[in-house]
């Protein structure tokens, strides 16, 4: 059998992207896109049987790029956020696309509960002020977690272990996910949203949940954690809830552009603590997502099932032998 070709779209070096991926030996060969544009990308298709996707959704495969990979068999992505990808493009052509869910839960759950403490205990302000040889003891007004209600949008692995740490520290943890559930902590979205102290946001953006959350409709004073992505909140009405003081404050990982423009207005607000979406790179986050990802990359080039595929597809790997192969 001959080697499948794969292209590898993440924004690494090439040799680092070979080097990552040689556990895979001679069953696969690499290539990447000559630059990171869609010109490159779609020259690069033609030849691609298996696509390493691009976590940055810089180079995703929409049905554009469907159409342009007639040999395409699969589609793996190294991240649990799928943006960009066309999944009914991918399913109509028979590709079945899979992501790496869970690999992230406890560093992205760990950031979660981080930002909430520094939040409410006024840590950025804190430190601020004795830097600037203030001792502000009575005036920045820290509070406890401990009897907070705390809300949760999404309910996948991140979410479970947000729920895990939370009830932890004694809060009272509700959430909310698009699938309704017969569980005493499930709570319908718009009375999560007005009536949590701490909104944690960690759903995944779709067409379904963009803007899902208005924080102009949540309790006064309280605090969004978002660390989904910044599509799925409301911007331009978080600036406004921030500015007018509706919210005791924000923790941002992710926004509606990344890199944050130098102009946008988050910037300037100090009840903001900002991220660059960094919430699940840890040492060892990153080790499961390889892992997880060589597994799947493995069994697809060996004729076993793959496992996690979001896109209703079989998730045994055929090959698309519409020319000749090569070796």
């Amino acid at each position: 059998m001959s080697h499948w070709n794969l292209l590898a779209l993440p924004p690494l070096p090439e040799e680092l992207m070979r080097h990552l991926l040689a556990p895979l030996g001679d069953q696969v060969t690499v290539r990447v896109p000559a630059a990171r544009d869609r010109d490159a990308l779609l020259a690069a298709l033609p030849e691609a049987e298996i696509v390493l996707g691009d976590w940055t959704g810089t180079l995703a495969m929409d049905a554009q790029a469907v159409k342009a990979a007639p040999l395409l068999a699969f589609v793996q992505q190294p991240s649990v956020g799928v943006d960009g990808h066309d999944l009914d493009a991918l399913a109509a052509a028979g590709v079945p696309l899979a992501n790496t869910p869970g690999v992230s839960a406890g560093a992205v759950s760990e950031w979660c509960l981080a930002a909430t403490l520094s939040l409410s205990r006024k840590l950025a302000a804190a430190d601020a002020a004795v830097r600037a040889g203030e001792w502000p003891q009575q005036g920045l007004q820290p509070y406890e977690l401990r009897g907070r209600r705390v809300g949760i949008v999404g309910y996948g692995p991140i979410g479970a272990t947000c729920a895990e740490m939370f009830r932890a520290l004694g809060c009272q943890v509700s959430y909310w996910t698009r699938t309704p559930r017969e569980d005493p902590g499930f709570t319908d979205l718009p009375e999560l949203i007005s009536s949590s102290d701490v909104l944690v946001v960690v759903i995944a953006l779709s067409e379904e949940t963009r803007g899902l959350v208005d924080p102009g409709r949540m309790k006064q004073g309280a605090l969004l954690v978002n660390a989904a992505r910044g599509g799925v909140v409301d911007q331009r009405a978080l600036v406004t809830a921030l500015r007018e003081g509706h919210l005791g404050g924000a923790a941002l990982d992710v926004f509606d552009v990344e890199p944050l423009p130098a102009d946008d207005p988050l910037r300037d607000l100090p009840n903001v603590l900002l991220s660059p979406h960094v919430a699940g790179v840890t040492p060892e986050a990153t080790g499961r997502l390889l892992t997880a990802t060589l597994d799947n990359l493995s069994a697809a080039v060996g004729g076993r099932e793959v496992q996690n595929v979001l896109n209703g597809v079989s998730s045994t790997i055929r090959r698309k032998f519409t020319q000749s192969p090569t070796t």
